[in-house]
């Protein structure tokens, strides 16, 4: 029994053994770093001005396989990936650099690291690499030939830097590549003309570039292809499907071409990719119909054809889809709907050619968020049957038609409702009240219809209201009531122009405008999150390279532009009758860029706290019952690019400063005891390079001191009116300003209305 106790126990214990043994052997050596491959990651960290970007764990001290961004073969000790992302290295690869010398590296990611220079060729000596990521750097130059020798390629990531030159031709035939992303450099050239070598490509990006040429057509024989964004590029002539494979295992499913010079007719072909999800040709010349095969494209969830020649009839089976944008096209008519649908969330198709009654089936899209109808020919009332999707809804657009009637108190549960727009129409009646139960509304524009009503003191209420504006209807009574709460504390412009206002507005009526007061970083967040509030003037009357559009209307209908900057304040109560004093408190509104109080019949002196307001650029209080002298603060309003003193009762010495030395004589006009014009006077005009000067016009034509009006674009857009327009005419600018932008497609009408 002893003798076999023993044998059992050696037994165990050789089992053990060799387990043990199996296990070191099998298992990684998890404190292993090769001394050559520690060193050359030394080196390298060297090689850069600001090393302390480096991790504190790069040092001599411990195991390179255990520093941070570092893996190593869990055998040979190899340094197999480098990841270095978000490191400020704020210097450029050397040719020679120690790096090169990791010739095991299968991954190298460098991403937003501030590397500058060109990419080496030596680089094309780490010919193990399978992912390459040198993406938010400075690099520079044309991409090195040598990265032909990168043949096991699998990711490859060069985008948001300044690379031009040539698409590297030899990625064509690099048969493992799964994804390419070139965006946002400077490429110039064409693509290869064969690219069907890239078997297994699944992601292609090659947007916001400057390749030209025509449609790559063998690149969508490619069946394992998922995404490709060709987007702002300088592409030309006609889209072709027809090569493309029809097999289910065709997996495309985001297919962007938007901003490029396509044209020609969108082809049937289109249905072949049955995977389909999101479908962007937007900003091109596609003219013609849209395909009817479009409706076998079951798994669409966007699609997106505005700015575009398209024309004819929208067919309906894109109800099915829960994005629709067709605005900035010819579309004049709709294919009769017959059922409800619950798909479709946003529809856009402003600025088309519809025309004819308010299209009512749109009332059977009850889970409609966001419905465009803006800039058309549309006509009769507004049905009340919106009512069935107000619960969803988040922004409705109507401006710019030729509905009338009244517009429906229907928004008692609207309360995702952030937008609302129906100006630029002829409604009237009331202003509906059931907006009290909007808080989440930031944007309301009424403007240029007939409503007539009392001023809607109970939207001072609204937590989010950003943007009111009233101008161009019949609004009446008193902007204040004693005991009620001016609130607006989310206000950042008001435009109540162009009404019947009466009444005063006591010495602390803006005190609760807490948005003038400061800029919030809510604010700015918000701007960035919408792309919209890019740019306005920065120095009036220059129009920034950035606008691609601009209407004007001098002494008539507002001016529109596309953008405006995202600090923007503004008030405009002119043409009321507000009378009294101008309130103090105007002078806590400290970023305040436009003030217009003209045309009213405000009494006493012009407050001399006015000069707090240190960021005002815009100021006019033209045409009302003002005294005394004007405030020699006001000249040291160094953003002050505006001003209008005319017709009132003002007196006394101009300011020196250089802001009304630079202004027309016409701004204080018919004031005659004023002092100190013989200088302004006199002057040639020097506001534009001739001297044309205005029409005359009768008392009876008086010419109406508009602003240009801002197209604020808050998702489809919200317009109310601001900067001056009168300003530009009477300093008969409008003539050097049309030649100066004419080729950006500005109109100018000079009409007396």
């Amino acid at each position: 029994m002893v003798g076999n106790h023993c044998y059992c126990f050696s037994s165990i214990i050789t089992i053990f053994v060799s387990i043990a043994i199996h296990s070191t052997l099998a298992s990684p050596r998890l404190h292993f770093c090769r001394h050559d491959q520690r060193d050359a990651l030394l080196e390298f960290m060297h090689e850069f001005p600001i090393d302390k970007s480096f991790p504190s764990s790069w040092n001599k001290s411990s195991d390179c396989c255990f520093w941070e961004g570092v893996e190593c073969h869990n055998k040979s000790g190899q340094v197999i990936s480098l990841d270095l992302s978000d490191k400020y290295l704020n210097g450029s690869m050397k040719t020679n650099s120690s790096i090169f010398k990791l010739q095991y590296l299968g991954d190298l990611s460098l991403t937003n690291c501030n590397l500058q220079g060109e990419i080496p060729s030596s680089l094309g000596n780490l010919s193990r690499l399978k992912y390459l990521d040198l993406r938010s750097n400075n690099l520079v130059g044309e991409v090195p030939a040598s990265m032909g020798h990168l043949t096991e390629l699998e990711g490859l990531s060069l985008e948001k830097n300044s690379l031009s030159g040539s698409f590297p031709s030899s990625l064509a035939n690099f048969t493992k590549l799964t994804r390419v992303f070139l965006n946002s450099n400077n490429f110039t050239s064409t693509l290869p003309s064969d690219m069907s070598g890239l078997h297994n490509l699944e992601w292609f990006d090659i947007s916001e570039n400057s390749f030209f040429g025509p449609f790559p057509k063998s690149l969508f024989t490619i069946s394992s292809l998922i995404i490709v964004s060709l987007e702002k590029n300088q592409f030309t002539g006609p889209i072709d499907f027809e090569n493309a494979t029809s097999s289910p295992l065709f997996k495309l499913e985001d297919l962007v071409l938007a901003s490029n010079k396509f044209d020609g007719l969108i082809p049937e072909s289109i249905s072949k990719f049955l995977n389909l999800q999101d479908l962007d040709l937007s900003r091109n010349s596609f003219s013609g119909p849209i395909p009817r095969s479009i409706s076998k494209l079951d798994d669409l969830r966007h699609l997106d054809f505005a700015k575009n020649k398209l024309e004819g009839e929208v067919p309906s089976c894109l109800w099915n889809f829960p994005t629709v944008m067709l605005s900035h096209n010819f579309f004049s008519s709709f294919e009769n709907v017959s059922q409800e649908s619950t798909d479709i969330h946003r529809l856009d198709l402003n600025s088309n050619s519809f025309r004819g009654p308010f299209p009512d089936w749109v009332c059977k899209f009850y889970r409609l968020e966001y419905l465009d109808l803006s800039n058309n020919l549309f006509s009769g009332s507004i049905p009340s049957c919106l009512s069935r999707f107000t619960y969803f809804l988040m922004e409705l657009t109507l401006g710019n038609n030729n509905f009338s009637g009244t517009l429906p108190d229907i928004f008692g549960d609207a309360t995702r409702l952030e937008s609302l727009d129906v100006s630029r129409n002829r409604l009237e009646g009331n202003f509906p009240k059931s907006l009290i139960h909007c808080k989440a509304l930031k944007h309301v524009n009424v403007g240029s219809n007939k409503f007539k009503d009392k001023f809607p003191h109970w939207l001072g209420s609204l937590p989010s209201l950003h943007v009111l504006s009233l101008r161009c209807n019949k609004f009446f009574g008193p902007l204040y009531r004693r005991h009620m709460s001016s609130g607006f504390k989310s206000l950042r412009v008001m435009d109540i122009s162009h009404n019947d206002f009466t009444g005063t507005l006591p010495p602390h009526y803006f005190s609760s405008w807490h948005e003038m007061t400061t800029l919030t970083e809510e604010y700015n967040q918000y701007m960035e999150s919408h792309s919209f509030f890019d740019a306005y003037f920065d120095s009036f009357p220059f129009v920034p390279e950035n606008y691609e559009s601009v209407e004007m209307v001098i002494k008539g209908v507002e001016m529109s532009f596309e953008r405006i900057r995202k600090d923007f304040r503004a008030i405009d109560f002119s043409k009321n009758r507000i009378h009294g004093k101008i309130p103090e408190s105007l002078c806590s509104l400290k970023e305040l860029l436009v003030l217009n109080l003209s045309g009213n019949a405000f009494t006493g002196v012009i407050p001399r706290s006015l000069a707090k307001l240190t960021k005002l650029e815009t100021l006019d209080l033209s045409c009302n019952k003002l005294s005394g002298e004007i405030p020699q603060d006001l000249g040291k309003l160094s953003f002050l690019s505006y001003m209008n003193f005319s017709h009132n009762h003002l007196q006394g010495s101009v300011p020196r400063g250089t802001q009304f030395q630079s202004q027309n004589c016409s701004s204080f006009m018919d004031n005659p005891e004023l002092l100190g014009l013989e200088d302004i006077c006199r002057k040639p005009n020097v506001l534009g390079p001739t001297s044309h000067q205005p029409e005359e016009v009768s008392e009876s034509e008086e010419p109406m001191f508009n602003w240009v009006a801002a197209a604020i674009a808050y998702g489809p857009g919200v317009f109310c009116g601001f900067v001056i327009g009168y300003y530009i005419f009477t300093s008969g600018y409008h003539e050097w300003f049309a030649e100066r932008f004419g080729r950006r497609k500005i109109r100018v009408v000079t009409s007396v209305r």
